[in-house]
């Protein structure tokens, strides 16, 4: 015995779309399933007392659509199986957007069941023709389910379908303002194509979970578009303006620039960035780090334009890493807690150099510290690249010692009056302040940062008190100054 499955089409609207080779599988089909009542098509069916059954129920017995699917698909393969033919009707054409159908298709094979799938026009071909825009120019087709921002290019038309209710339509809606302005127009339609009932709405984007009449037959329509309010905000558009600013008809200084010649900028953005963090200053944070991200462009186009690489091998190298480094997140390992979380990153990164032969590169434990890292910064890198294998103090205490040590012999070497001398005792003890910032846990360049800010503070509290009483700092002494330093230090 035959076991089979025939997916049919009904077409988006009613039954003037309803193909007539669909039509007379319907007439002769032995078990008619449908799967939902909610078409326009089933007044015709009722009509010509057509026996089906529908599995409108069966989403009732589930809180998710992907359990109503898997649902659907299960009990078809359970009729087929038990013998004879089945014939599955499914809004619009089954190779659009229907999920049962796709399940169909990976299991009937397993199954030992024939498949067989009969189009029928889908909610595609209405939408061309009511809403008025030709595919060629640019067409996406997303599920409004499974809306990611990422998803979205303003430059191609997109139809967002399966927007059951006015939830679904605010969901749609949060995604489309990661990309669109709030008042971008889009495009509602309701039932396309089906007389006495379509309704086609455009409202700006902030409206679209407030207009009425969502339901099965639903679609938003995004228009595309050329808006510098909308490209502006996509990093296509960013690789696209430094092309053109780096090209022959682009900026002259631009085209001069090398990466030597721009070095320092990438360092002067850096620190303005820095800068905008340790204000707490959203604004400047935002601007500056626009800032950083336009070096790593300049840099990478340059390379672009030499056939090496392009910001987007940057791009999947930096995906290829932050997923390989974090295995507790995409991989089979855990990780509790911070520490556990950097073990695994470290793990990883050894690992990544094993394969790559990096670490059969460097010689030396210490390798692999940047020439041009700032002294303290280095000094930080270097120490705990030693410690690693074991070149380091167990505890606090002698690294304290060591500290008073040092301090000692600046003493000594300020009495020589060597300048040569002092100053390499000053690097000394520097250098073992640092040691024991590890031991504290405390990032020794951010703990001066916190101490210059501090500084900053007071000093400004003396001028400001000097400007109060009129007098300017040839007009006051250290006496003075040290006790408004005091008043600061309780503000």
């Amino acid at each position: 015995m035959t076991h089979s499955i025939t997916v049919v089409g009904l077409g988006s609207g009613d039954s003037d779309q309803l193909t007539l080779g669909v039509w007379r599988r319907l007439q002769s089909a032995e078990r008619l399933y449908v799967r939902t009542e909610h078409h326009p098509v089933m007044a015709l069916l009722q009509e010509e007392k057509l026996a089906f059954t529908s599995f409108d129920s069966v989403y009732e017995q589930h809180e998710t659509f992907p359990e109503v699917y898997e649902a659907i698909a299960q009990q078809l393969i359970d009729e087929a199986s038990a013998g004879g033919s089945v014939l599955y009707a499914v809004p619009g054409h089954p190779m659009v957007a229907e999920r049962t159908v796709q399940l169909l298709r990976e299991r009937c094979p397993q199954a030992g069941i024939v498949l067989e799938i009969i189009g029928g026009e889908s909610f595609l071909d209405q939408a061309f023709v009511r809403l008025g825009f030709d595919p060629i120019e640019g067409f996406a087709l997303l599920d409004a389910a499974e809306l990611q921002a990422s998803q979205l290019q303003p430059r191609v038309h997109t139809l967002i379908g399966q927007v059951y209710d006015a939830f679904t339509a605010s969901d749609v809606k949060l995604a489309l303002m990661e990309r669109y302005p709030d008042d971008f127009e889009v495009v509602v339609g309701h039932a396309l194509g089906v007389a006495g009932e379509e309704t086609i709405v455009k409202v700006p984007l902030y409206e679209l979970d407030r207009t009425e009449g969502f339901g099965n037959l639903s679609l938003i329509w995004v228009p595309r578009t050329e808006q510098d309010t909308v490209l502006n905000r996509s990093f296509d558009r960013l690789h696209e303006i430094v092309a053109i600013l780096r090209s022959p008809e682009g900026c002259p200084w631009d085209r001069e620039q090398t990466h030597q010649s721009i070095r320092k900028n990438f360092i002067e953005e850096l620190y303005e960035a820095l800068e905008a963090i340790d204000n707490d200053d959203p604004d400047g944070m935002r601007e500056e780090f626009g800032d950083v991200v336009l070096q790593v462009m300049l840099h990478s186009q340059m390379e672009e334009e030499n056939g090496a690489f392009s910001v987007y091998d940057v791009i999947e190298s930096l995906n290829e890493k932050l997923i390989f480094r974090h295995p507790h997140v995409f991989g089979d390992r855990d990780a509790n807690n911070a520490d556990e979380a950097l073990g695994n990153w470290e793990q990883m990164k050894a690992e990544e150099k094993k394969r790559n032969g990096s670490d059969q590169v460097r010689k030396s434990q210490l390798d692999g510290i940047p020439a041009d890292l700032p002294a303290l910064m280095k000094a930080y890198a270097l120490q705990k690249k030693a410690a690693k294998v074991g070149f380091d103090w167990d505890e606090l205490g002698p690294v304290l010692s060591k500290v008073e040590e040092e301090l000692a012999e600046l003493r000594e070497a300020v009495g020589t009056g060597d300048a040569e001398e002092q100053a390499g005792e000053l690097g000394d003890l520097l250098f073992a302040v640092v040691n024991a910032s590890r031991f504290i846990k405390a990032d020794p360049e951010e703990a001066l940062s916190r101490t210059n800010a501090k500084f900053k503070k007071r000093f400004s509290y003396i001028e400001e008190q000097l400007r109060i009483n009129g007098k300017t700092f040839d007009q006051t002494d250290l006496t003075e100054m040290d006790r408004w330093w005091e008043e600061a230090k309780r503000q």
